[in-house]
């Protein structure tokens, strides 16, 4: 049945319906902002229902509860790329925007565009979050779903009310975004991550170093666009200082839509006594932890909407070396904690890593400046107030 609830004004309980491709547990900072708005929504009082793709079969299928949120996952039998084809979608989703008040769609999602046409029929407003252009490894067939995928995004974009881009940086340099600057707004993205366990982060600092070598931190997927094997090649410049030194990675290396992993395999076996990878760690204690351990935290990115893992590690203490990209750069101009290098350079990554680590004090930062700047409660009033601005009256 459509809405008849009256109001959606101050204090009025809202119906929010957000639509992505995976949510919890997939490791990944847009599921992980997602996440964070649904559930601090959801503690503030509103409905939140997440609909998404049964993205793992250690993931329930059907409905659930997960911290508040309703959560729906579909079965999604046939993968392409990223993305997963839902035959039960169009149905399911249409059933759902009929008992909401406003859409909240995080992109790129190659749904959008169904979910725009459908958010229409069922008279419902959609507050789009961009957290990056599609930037897939150059072939005939990641160019050819590139083109797709912004086809698609054009089409809910002009269909949408509203635009919300992690930052004012990477809104004014995205191809996606760029004719409809009007509608677009910045909102920090919210960053929580719990205070380190100071016993638990020396004991892993110990385990990991070699001798008394500094520990570079890497926290991320093992893709192109985040470019790990300059961070690897910057060893070249590191070890005329610091041979010793050694880079951690967290996060999944073996991605399943690109052989990034398998490409660099002779770059690691190269340096592989100076490389240890973790793999994902389970929960945020143990990543503020890891970035506890780390002397500095790096990530040579070619392209980042935002880059929410560089902001976790200065709440956790610790530098950060971030290549001057935009949207990435913004929380190292915002802060002082950290220093930029010239993106695609593993030469200047590497003497700006030796930079941040010769005079490490001076790019610490206390943890509520940055908790200051990067505010969960203030992200969550903008959202909240924005849902609220166009949610159905």
């Amino acid at each position: 049945m459509p809405r008849t609830d009256a109001g959606t004004g101050a204090g009025a309980k809202l119906k929010i319906l957000m639509l992505l491709l995976y949510y919890y547990p997939h490791p990944t900072g847009l599921t992980y902002l997602a996440q964070v708005i649904a559930e601090g929504l959801a503690r503030r009082g509103h409905e939140v229902t997440v609909l998404v793709a049964r993205h793992s079969e250690e993931t329930p299928l059907g409905e659930s509860m997960h911290n508040g949120v309703r959560v729906v996952r579909l079965w999604a039998p046939i993968r392409i790329s990223r993305g997963f084809v839902m035959p039960t979608y169009p149905w399911r989703l249409y059933r759902l925007l009929r008992q909401h008040d406003v859409v909240a769609m995080f992109t790129p999602m190659f749904e959008s565009a169904l979910g725009a046409f459908l958010a229409r029929i069922a008279g419902l407003k959609i507050v789009a979050s961009h957290t990056s252009d599609l930037i897939l490894p150059k072939s005939a067939v990641n160019n050819y779903v590139t083109a797709v995928m912004s086809a698609i995004f054009s089409y809910m974009a002009r269909r949408s009310a509203c635009i919300i881009s992690l930052s004012a940086d990477y809104a004014d340099n995205s191809p996606w975004l760029a004719p409809f600057l009007s509608k677009v707004r910045p909102v920090y993205p919210p960053i929580a991550i719990p205070e380190p366990d100071v016993a638990s982060a020396t004991r892993l600092r110990e385990r990991l170093r070699l001798n008394d070598g500094p520990l570079i931190g890497f926290s991320g997927r093992f893709v192109e666009e985040k470019r790990p094997e300059l961070l690897i090649k910057s060893l070249d410049v590191i070890n005329a200082k610091y041979p010793d030194a050694r880079i951690v990675f967290t996060g999944q290396h073996e991605i399943p839509y690109e052989d990034t992993w398998a490409r660099h395999r002779p770059l690691m076996e190269r340096f592989s006594d100076q490389l240890e990878f973790l793999g994902l760690l389970e929960t945020k204690q143990e990543l503020a932890n890891f970035y506890a351990a780390c002397d500095v935290f790096v990530l040579p990115s070619d392209s980042e909407g935002f880059a929410m893992v560089q902001v976790e590690a200065m709440l956790c203490g610790t530098p950060v070396v971030m290549t001057d990209i935009p949207g990435g750069r913004v929380a190292v101009q915002e802060t002082g904690m950290g220093k930029l290098a010239r993106p695609g350079d593993w030469r200047s990554i590497g003497e700006t890593i030796l930079e941040v680590l010769d005079n490490r004090d001076r790019f610490v930062k206390p943890r509520e400046k940055i908790a200051q700047i990067f505010s969960v409660d203030d992200t969550l009033d903008k959202y909240e107030a924005t849902f609220r601005e166009f949610a159905r009256r």
